[in-house]
């Protein structure tokens, strides 16, 4: 309650005529955090609804949980696999050995620690650049900071690589801040999705530290290629050699962006984000049948030169960042189709591109970041031949 009675306190002075009126943002921000926000309806009529800006974002945020905790143990794992053949070097390294927690990789908890050394920077680096662009804005044009972007924030720290240097981090957080959605109004008026949009400007303007085997070089003298670099490369049935199995890729122990490498992780997010009403199954049917038609359909074909063609959908699945796209950028609601016709297009039309850029595009195996972005794009123009369609069908019952 002393908290409570501070804010309301000093609340005049941030409010129209206070003497700290330009700083308003501020203190709605850190208020709106630490409590619900105050403001109801005054006149009829009244529409009640538990579901709230905050309590959606915090869902999100809840939901990419088991996406941060596997990700802090895969990293871990991984770094103290290498140092296990190479010398271990860095802050980190002198951090760890200070505590006494050492480097075994069998030891899930040193693991963890360890990939925490390395998500903190980033995120803590993504929170600050990011919060000052959306405090600088919102002071501007007069409004609150949304709670948006601590799901922005959250999502763009778990789809770069554990290797990449903050002031990347800073760059790219900004450039999706700035131009993926404040030019365009803010949170609900981006057609983009803010988060992809910093990590897109980060591979065109950076690529060698996005993509390819320098996407994992966490330890000076060791890189190791991602599942997908390799099957585009050599063919999926060469990474068994390379020790990735199926369910190595499911369960996320591969080399790949912090929050993408395990599938299970995003599942389980995809199933409370569902529970919860957060997330739109039709997108997910929609992007899953996409994914899916289009590689058996590949796979049919098939190429002597393409190794990439005979990939089946299910390593598609796993591989890469699909599962976690599709779970946390495909639903997001902003940037995607609002109509529920609309939203299986939406879908499909990510699934299908996503596969056409991994096998037609050999320089770029990925494929699920552009996916979405050329998503975006479309998704004002899908939902407008939804409309109208759907004006026709039903202008023709009263002919």
């Amino acid at each position: 309650m002393g908290l409570r009675n501070f804010f309301d306190r000093i609340e005049p002075n941030f409010t129209k005529g206070g003497k700290w009126e330009k700083l308003f943002p501020i203190y709605e921000m850190v208020e709106s955090f630490l409590y619900t926000p105050k403001t109801v309806t005054t006149a009829a009529p009244h529409a009640r609804s538990y579901i709230d800006m905050k309590r959606i974002m915090t869902y999100v945020v809840i939901a990419t949980i088991p996406c941060i905790l596997f990700g802090l143990y895969n990293t871990g794992l991984q770094v103290n696999t290498a140092l296990g053949a190479y010398e271990a070097t860095g802050w980190r390294v002198a951090v760890l050995e200070f505590l006494g927690i050492g480097f075994d990789p069998s030891n899930p908890l040193v693991n963890m620690a360890h990939g925490l050394l390395y998500f903190l920077p980033i995120y803590i680096t993504t929170l600050v650049v990011g919060g000052i662009w959306e405090v600088i804005f919102a002071t501007v044009r007069g409004h609150e900071v949304n709670e948006g972007f601590l799901v922005t924030s959250m999502l763009y720290a778990l789809i770069v690589p554990a290797s990449i240097p903050l002031w990347q981090v800073a760059l790219g957080i900004s450039f999706g801040v700035v131009i993926g959605k404040e030019v365009f109004g803010g949170t609900g008026k981006n057609f983009l999705n803010p988060a992809l949009t910093g990590r897109a400007f980060l591979y065109f303007a950076y690529p060698a530290y996005m993509s390819g085997d320098s996407i994992w070089t966490p330890v000076d003298g060791f890189s190791g290629a991602t599942a997908l670099s390799v099957s585009a490369s050599s063919g999926f049935d060469q990474l068994a050699a390379n020790g990735v199995e199926w369910m190595d890729a499911f369960i996320g122990t591969i080399q790949g962006s912090f929050g993408e490498t395990s599938t299970l992780a995003c599942l389980i997010g995809l199933a409370f984000l569902l529970v919860t009403k957060i997330a739109n199954w039709r997108l997910i049917i929609g992007c899953m049948a996409g994914m899916v038609g289009f590689s058996l359909l590949l796979n049919t074909i098939g190429s002597d030169s393409n190794p990439m063609f005979a990939m089946p959908w299910y390593w598609h699945l796993v591989t890469g960042g699909f599962a976690f796209g599709m779970v946390f950028m495909v639903t997001e609601p902003v940037s995607a189709s609002h109509t529920n016709m609309g939203r299986y297009i939406y879908g499909a039309l990510i699934g299908f591109m996503v596969v056409m850029i991994r096998v037609i595009n050999p320089a770029f195996p990925e494929g699920m970041m552009l996916a979405i972005l050329f998503g975006n794009v479309f998704a004002p123009l899908i939902d407008y031949f939804v409309v109208q369609a759907n004006i026709k069908r039903r202008a023709k019952r009263h002919v």
